[in-house]
């Protein structure tokens, strides 16, 4: 036989034509558990991949990479930015002030991470301009009693721009004592919505108001340092400290963040683990179809043989219906999985909507969204891990075909 009249007989055992009901039956199941299996897969790593990709692109463009703070009293900010900035793997460096402080709207009271940054810092400011709702960018802090509050503190509080607020910062040293703490009114400015947890606690003011809020007259808290590799912070970090010398020490987004993104990964390894074992369960059925195929082609295969088919011819025939199945599964199953995927936002969104409840908030997970992120190399390597255990399943029944006694079936027919 050649390969043309292999791969025709293969073809009308695998599709719909004549008389092959059962085998074309069988066929269609097996495609139909693949598909299914394969879409599933691709659907959950897109999410997967969706959650990667928000902390990587959306969390950490928001928060620094590497924080360095300064147990001195006094801090040459001039100084110390050169010296950062004199690091090769060093894209930024910010001077920033930290504090913690409650934000007052009539009766609502809510807590916040003061952070204050100076307007005139392009680096520092352009991060969070991208998602300011109401006030853009560089001049939302150019007034000195200007408040940018995440979007859930605002939320919580009733607020909206341009509406009065009272910040409350307690005393460094005097922090149960009413009498030590400092109030001061501000004009909520903007509202930052980044769809992740640090709408729940951030407060944006001005570098001199937050210093002077902080009790650090003028000083700065530390500095926000972007740099150009993501997961060498650590080492980053230690240089850092050894060229600014005594007194300063740094965090990185790794110890804040690290946890979430080692969760993700992890999650991601697991949840493959599972699906994959799904499209296992779905290439045994392949097994299982196939089987019963040869079973039900007894007659056919010894006319064949009769006709002068060799056994490698009918092991070719089967291997081929196992190499067709797997392809149509893999191909409808990458389609049905990449469509699905896209589509998995809008329908998650009309979902919330519909039921009135939100799936993700972000006093739990850290977006507010289902992110989806589809890569191609995905598609490529579940669809070849599939289409390999689909023909690695035909192997047996293709052996057993081959083994079939022409004359002893037909004797079984007379």
């Amino acid at each position: 036989m050649t390969f043309g009249d292999r791969l025709r007989v293969a073809l009308r055992y695998t599709f719909p034509s004549g008389s092959a009901h059962l085998s074309t039956f069988l066929s269609s199941l097996s495609m139909v558990g693949l598909v299914l299996a394969i879409s599933l897969l691709i659907i959950v790593l897109s999410v997967m991949n969706g959650f990667d990709k928000e902390m990587r692109e959306r969390i950490l463009s928001l928060v620094p990479h590497i924080s360095v703070y300064a147990q001195l009293s006094e801090i040459d900010t001039a100084a110390t930015l050169a010296t950062l900035r004199s690091h090769s793997q060093v894209a930024s460096v910010s001077p920033f002030v930290r504090f913690d402080t409650l934000v007052i709207k009539g009766s609502a009271i809510e807590t916040a991470q003061g952070i204050g940054l100076s307007a005139q810092d392009l680096n520092a400011m352009s991060s969070f301009a991208s998602v300011l709702q109401t006030v853009g960018g560089e001049g939302a802090l150019s007034q000195a009693d200007s408040i940018i509050l995440g979007s859930a503190i605002a939320q919580k509080l009733g607020a909206q721009p341009g509406d009065a607020l009272t910040l409350v910062v307690p005393a460094q040293r005097q922090i149960n004592s009413a009498a030590g703490a400092t109030f001061q009114a501000v004009r909520l400015q903007g509202v930052l919505h980044s769809g992740t947890e640090l709408d729940e606690t951030l407060a944006l003011v001005s570098a001199e108001l937050a210093s002077r809020l902080a009790g650090l007259n003028g000083q700065v808290s530390g500095f926000r340092v972007t740099t150009t590799t993501l997961f060498d912070v650590q080492q980053i970090g230690w240089e850092l400290s050894d060229l600014l010398g005594p007194g300063f020490y740094t965090t990185n987004w790794m110890m804040t963040h690290g946890n979430l993104y080692a969760a993700i990964q992890l999650s991601r390894s697991l949840v493959s683990i599972l699906l994959f074992s799904i499209i296992a369960v779905a290439a045994f059925n392949v097994v299982s179809s196939l089987v019963l195929v040869v079973m039900d082609k007894q007659g056919n295969i010894a006319i064949l043989r009769t006709l002068g088919a060799s056994s490698n011819d009918v092991a070719w025939i089967f291997m081929l219906q196992g190499a067709m199945i797997g392809t149509v599964g893999v191909v409808l199953g990458s389609a049905v999985g990449a469509v699905g995927s896209s589509m998995v936002p809008t329908l998650v969104a009309a979902l919330e909507r519909q039921l009135g409840i939100q799936f993700l908030s972000t006093d739990v997970y850290p977006v507010s969204f289902l992110p989806v992120d589809v890569r191609l190399d995905d598609i490529l390597w579940v669809g070849l891990v599939a289409f390999t255990m689909c023909v690695v399943a035909a192997i047996y029944p293709s052996r057993r075909a081959a083994r079939l006694a022409p004359a002893l079936v037909l004797n079984q027919d007379r």
